[in-house]
Order: structure tokens, then sequence, then C-alpha cells
């Protein structure tokens, strides 16, 4: 399986080397945020920000990553990976890989960059936020891809994602403290798994508690790699 999802993971990466500018696209919206939303803030308001900023990043990058398997569901390409050996759980780990690798580059590109603004963290606290991030890549990658297999279409995906993500990222306190609303506001962002993993990307930066959103990211790796590979199962035999 390890071998399978390695040459799963380089034949869907030797287009991103082929073409790195896709590296560069990935990093427009989150400069806008960078520049744009965070001087608003103010000059202590980067130790909390940008860590929320990471933990959108992951979101908005791998739940997307769907997208680039419906064409070779559509043409076939799917069908016929079906009927070689390779491993089905490799089919899926293989892509969520890459999708995790480009995130870690573009996430630590825009800690360089936030570097500019004022943002100050040692090298553990980068090395532990960009793990984090990296987790919560792995389990958001897996379920767009479970669900891209699901359904097949572009419209229905893109309905999909639009009725989803967008309420997650706003009861996760990424851009705004949660803490700040009305107190039902504050308690339903507690059912959110992403608000805990948001709270403990920004303890990792600040030295505070970061348990309980360890225990949710792993929880929701485990959730996303389970449903993923029990669909790549399902749909591939």
């Amino acid at each position: 399986m390890l071998r399978d999802t390695w040459l799963v993971f380089c034949r869907v990466m030797l287009p991103v080397l082929r073409n790195p500018v896709v590296v560069v696209f990935g990093l427009a919206q989150p400069l806008l945020y960078l520049g744009l939303f965070g001087p608003l803030l103010g000059a202590g308001g980067w130790q909390w920000f940008v860590p929320g900023l990471l933990a959108q990043m992951a979101l908005f990058g791998t739940a997307y990553a769907g997208f680039s398997l419906l064409p070779e569901v559509r043409t076939g390409v799917m069908e016929r990976l079906r009927v070689t050996p390779v491993s089905r759980v490799a089919l899926l780990l293989g892509r969520v890989g890459k999708d995790v690798v480009l995130l870690v580059v573009q996430s630590l590109l825009i800690v360089l960059a936030a570097t500019l603004f004022g943002f100050r963290a040692s090298v553990g606290e980068v090395l532990l936020g960009l793990g984090l991030v990296a987790l919560l890549g792995v389990a958001i990658g897996a379920l767009s891809y479970a669900v891209a297999l699901k359904v097949k279409l572009e419209y229905v995906f893109a309905s999909v994602l639009s009725a989803t993500i967008v309420p997650v990222m706003l009861l996760s306190g990424v851009l705004l403290p949660m803490s700040n609303g009305p107190q039902w506001l504050y308690w339903l962002s507690r059912v959110n798994p992403l608000a805990h993993v948001v709270d403990a990307e920004r303890s990792l930066f600040n030295t505070g508690p970061v348990l309980f959103g360890l225990l949710s990211v792993a929880l929701l790796v485990l959730a996303g790699v389970f449903y993923g590979v029990r669909t790549f199962h399902r749909e591939s035999s």
C-alpha cells in the first residue's frame, strides 16, 4: 500500500512540479487577507490572526481538492484504475498527500510573509503549527475526495461546498473572536470541531492549551480518512 500511495502521489504531483504557478495562485487569497484585513486588527493582532489564517488555508485549500478528481471520474480514468491492482486506499492517500504538501509549502510562505507585518514565532512553534495544519488538511482533503466521488458532478459538488464551507469557517472564529458575539453564537461555535483546531493553532503560537484542539483534529483525521477509504472501496468495487 505504501508503494502504491507513493506512485499515486508522484502521478498527481508531477503536473504541479511542471507548473509551479499553481502554488502562487493558491497564495492569492491568503495574501489579500494578510495585507488588507490583518492591519485592521492593530499591531498586536498578528499573533492572533495568522494562526487563524493558516487554518482557513487548510479549510479552503483542501476542501476544493475534490474538483480535481471529477474529470478523472467523468473521462473514465478512475474506471481504468479500478481494474489495476493498485490499492484503493492509495488512490485516496496519494492525492491527499499532494494536497497536504502544497498546503504546508503555502502555509510556510504565508508565515514568512507575515513576519514582514510583525508576526513573530520560533522555529519550533512554526513547525508545530504547520504539523497541525497538515493534519487538518488530511481530514478535510479525504472528506472532499469522498464527497466528490459520491456526487460525481461539478455543480452538485460546488453546491455542497457552498452550503458547508462558509458556515464552518464563520463558526470557527478564524476572522473574529466568537467570544465577542452573543452567547448562543459562541456556544454554537463550540459544536464546530474546526473552532477547537483554530484555538489550538493559536495556542501553539501563544503558549496556550492545545490538548482539546489536538483531540479534535485527531478525530477529524480518523473520521475523514475512514469515510474516504470506505467511499473509495465502495465506489471502486
